[in-house]
Parts: structure tokens; sequence; C-alpha cells
């Protein structure tokens, strides 16, 4: 990720220089770089010496197993007065490293630990999301990992390392012991406006953040962090395992690191994409209660990324005048969300917060779905989707048919209209609490149907009724239009398979000024169902 840095001198350190030349090759053209032998088990401090690097970067561990002498890293590099930053993810490590502080602010040597996503990124986005806070009650994250981005030997034997194990989390105000990977919540990452990933197990995770949130956010109640990995069977063995590990049938999944990586890395179905989350709970000045969530979404190959990217926003910020200050400690402060957003750019990374109080309290169901995305959208459309009581809009419109037999029957079964060019259309909106009733008048046939926000399984979509069949779509902000995408559906209560869910290209627009729709229900196996398109004032 820095290879493209002009500025750098990039040292590849292992304990085989071959397997380091090969990757120093394989990069891209900008920064220098060579590669080195060098065994963090041997003489670390001469080979640092010889070296003479301005900063040292350890991004190997697991550190939850360094041994008697988990710092010789850190030593060695304050030894020939290099600079020091670490990916640990352990702890005891993290919050240990400030021991050196002293001896870091005499050298004037920056040393941070946890320069990762836990707990660097965590702890800017509860700053973002509480920054006009009283009081902050309550901080929630989860990370969802791509089941095609691939898993390390050291993450697995971290991971193995720690199941089933007892970490201090805080809960109602006190310090208390969990066993990590024993609880799970369940979340969507829905970041408004994007297609959301489906509903998450996450399960509680030995991470710095559980202790050091609580170091800058004192009054805090609870803080729990988890992570989802998928496929979902391959999450619940590793529970099941860590559960084992608690009632002591097992003294550790440690011997079982490298059969849990080869498993890992075999079983890999499901969406190419992940996910994060974070939600505090806190009160206002005015003693008023919120809740608050923060999304990311990363599609494809992108989500490894960001736990390296926090070292990577270091080094850039340092290049460009802004040293972290001297002495050792975790990386809590040093960044920002800006800083990443900067990096999320460059990549197909997403993410959105939702509005203040938005979780259940507005009474307007689009905006109330798509948070910060509403205000980006057309008037036309914010203004059909406005919360008056009752909303008629007209307008003319085109509607095609299916010609094939079932086709023909499901259109007729739902109510559709008939083929039909330039056709008088009216569009009326109830709203009946926090759902919408739409009826739909094609030259006098009509069609109805209600409008509400997905619980459970159809969480963070917008479920639309038609009789006893609902269909869960994400609203997805696109350029200038707002799609509709269809992710559940069911009938009677029964979910059914989502590989033969209706589809088609819907969506709203506007054009010349007036609210534009195009609608198209096709099947996978019976092709075009029906398509009205038209325009609405």
């Amino acid at each position: 990720m820095l290879c493209d840095e002009p500025a750098l001198t990039i040292v590849i350190a292992g304990r085989s220089e071959a397997r380091a030349s090969a990757f120093c090759e394989s990069q891209p053209p900008g920064a220098a770089r060579e590669a080195q032998a060098v065994d963090r088990d041997a003489d670390l401090e001469r080979r640092l010496a010889e070296i003479a690097p301005d900063i040292v970067v350890d991004a190997s561990g697991p550190f939850q197993s360094y041994g008697d002498d988990p710092y010789r890293v850190v030593k060695a590099a304050l030894a020939v007065g290099a600079h020091y930053l670490d990916f640990a993810d352990g702890s005891d490590f993290v919050r240990g490293i400030s021991r050196f502080d002293e001896v870091a602010r005499k050298s004037g040597s920056v040393v941070l630990s946890g320069v990762s996503s836990f707990p660097v990124l965590t702890a800017a986005v509860v700053r973002h999301l509480s920054s006009d806070l009283k009081s902050v009650a309550s901080i929630t994250g989860g990370i969802a990992p791509s089941p095609h981005a691939g898993v390390g030997l050291n993450v697995v034997r971290a991971i193995a390392g720690y199941a089933g194990q007892k970490t201090s989390v805080r809960r109602r105000g006190q310090d208390s012991t969990a066993y990590a990977l024993t609880e799970t919540r369940r979340y969507t990452i829905a970041p408004a406006g994007y297609v959301p990933l489906k509903p998450i197990e996450f399960s509680l995770v030995d991470v710095p953040d559980l202790q050091l949130l609580v170091d800058l956010w004192p009054e805090v109640q609870s803080v729990w962090m988890g992570a989802g990995p998928v496929p979902a069977v391959l999450h619940r063995m590793l529970r099941w395992l860590a559960h084992c590990v608690r009632w002591g049938i097992l003294p550790s999944l440690a011997p079982l690191a490298r059969v849990m990586f080869h498993t890992f890395n075999i079983l890999r179905w499901g969406e190419h994409r992940g996910g994060m989350f974070v939600e505090i709970e806190g009160r206002q000045e005015n003693g008023a209660a919120v809740k608050r969530s923060w999304h990311l979404l990363a599609e494809g190959d992108d989500g490894p990324f960001i736990p390296s990217m926090a070292i990577e926003a270091i080094v850039r910020n340092w290049l460009a005048g802004r040293k972290p200050p001297a002495g050792a400690r975790a990386a809590l402060q040093e960044l920002e969300v800006s800083d990443y957003e900067k990096l999320f750019l460059k990549r197909k990374i997403y993410t959105a917060r939702q509005l203040p109080g938005g979780e259940g309290n507005d009474r307007c169901l689009y905006r109330r779905m798509l948070g910060e995305a509403w205000n980006t959208l057309p008037e036309s459309l914010i203004s059909l989707h406005s919360t008056s009581p009752r909303l008629i809009a007209s307008g003319k419109a085109t509607v095609t048919r299916g010609t094939g037999v079932l086709a023909r029957a499901i259109a007729w079964i739902f109510g559709f209209p008939q083929a039909a060019d330039d056709v008088d259309v009216t569009v009326t909106i109830l709203h009946t609490g926090k759902s919408e009733l739409w009826d739909r008048n094609f030259a006098g046939q009509t069609f109805s149907s209600l409008q509400y926000e997905g619980r459970g399984r159809y969480e963070r979509l917008l479920c639309e009724q038609f009789g006893p069949f609902v269909f869960g779509m994400a609203l997805v902000r696109d350029l200038d239009r707002l799609r509709f995408v269809v992710r559940r559906w069911s009938i009677f209560g029964i979910p059914l398979p989502r590989l033969l869910a209706p589809g088609g290209d819907s969506f709203e627009s506007e054009e010349n000024g007036m609210f534009h729709f195009h609608v198209e229900i096709s099947s996978p196996l019976l092709g075009l169902i029906v398509r009205y398109a038209g325009c609405l004032k």
C-alpha cells in the first residue's frame, strides 16, 4: 500500500530472503525497496543496526504468543534509534506497550501498538459519532470479513489462542469476565444507500478495544466487539470448539490452528463482500438518549486492506509533516475518520452513518431508511416520499406484460395492469403510522401494496407486501437514481429461495423536474412478468 510513494525506501524483512525478494519484485514501481533476511528470534538488534531503518513495522504476530520476551522487537528498535509501529491485536500486548513510554520520550521515538482496525478505526468512529454528546453509555462494534478474502495463518493462530479463554469486558459500568467466541449478537451492516450485507451473527473477540475504549470514555457502561466470519456453518463450528475450551473439554485450540487455517481457506462461499459497524448509545447535552451507528461496506478484495490502512495513513501523514508525538502508547488517537476516508476513496469501500435519532424515531419511512443518503435525492423524489398523511400523484405510464402463460397468470393474480401505451395512472400513498399503503390505478385497473421497514432477517430492508407475499428490497443510491434491489422474499412468513426471487431493473429518478418511475418484475424461470414506467406529479 505504500509502494507508490517515491519518498520511501521499503525494506521487506523476513526469515526467507528469497521470499522477501520475490515480494519486492511483485510490487508496482514507486518506492525503492530491498529484501533482507531478518529473524526476530535471532540477533535482531544487530540486524536492525546494520539496516538502520527510520521506522520498524512488526507485521508478523500472533502477538498473543510472543513468549517470555514479547517486546523484543520494540526493545531492538529503540536500541538502534528507530521508531516502531505494529499490527498487534492482543489486548495485553497493546496495553502493555506503555511501559516504554519514558524511554521513548527521552529518545524522541514514536512507539505505537495496535495500529489496525481494532482499536484505531473503532476509536476514530466513536469520536465521530459522539462529537456532540455529553456522555457515551455503550459501544458495540464488529467486523464481518468476506468469505473469499483468505485468512493468514498467524491470524488463525491468534483466534485459536484466545477462543474460549477468559477476557475482560466492561458490563454495567464494571469490569467483568467473558469467554471469547462464546457470546453472540446479530447485526445487519447496511450503509444507507447501498445493498446491505445479510444479517450476521457476531461472536465476542479478544481485542484491545474492550479495555482501551474504557480509558478514552471512562463513563461508558458497556463495550462489546465481535467478528462475524462466514459461511455461518464454519462460524458455528468455531463457537462450538470455543465452548469446549470454556467447559474444560479442550485446554486450547492452539494445536488446531493449522487445521483451522486450511478449513477457513477451503470452505469459502457466499457474497464476496465484507463490512464493519460501530454503534453507540449516549446522551445529548439536554439529557436526551440517542443511538447512532456507522456502517462500512467493502466490495470484492478491498476489505483485507482496511486493517493495514492505519499504518499507511500514519506514514503518509508523517511524510506530509504530521509526525506523531514521541512516546509509547496504544494508537487510539493518531487518526480520525477523515484520514481513513481519503484512503477509502481509492477503493470500493463505502461508509455511512445513521442520522441522529433516525433509527425508529423518524416517521418518514424512506428518510428513516436512507439516512444521510436521503438528502442527496432529487427534489421530486423527496416530495413524493414526504410525510404528508395522504399524497396523490398522477401522470402517464406505459405498461408491458410478459407473454408466457405462467407469467400472465402471475400478473393476473397480483392485479398488475394490462399492456398499454400512454395510460393514465394515479398513485395514492396513505401514511399509516410507520408504514405506507400504496394504491396504484392504471385507467381503472388497481392494485395495492403495503411498505414498511423490515425487522429480523429483513432488517435494513424496505418490505413491500402483496397479500401473503413479502419482498425485502435494498434502497440503493445509484448516481441520479434510487434503485430497488430484491434481497429476500417469503410467502405466509415462509422464506423462499433467493435464487428464484423476482428481480428486474426497478428505480425512481427525476426527468424534467418530474418524478419518474421504472418498475420491472421478472422471474429467473419465467422471464418478464410486467414492466411499467412513466412520470408523476
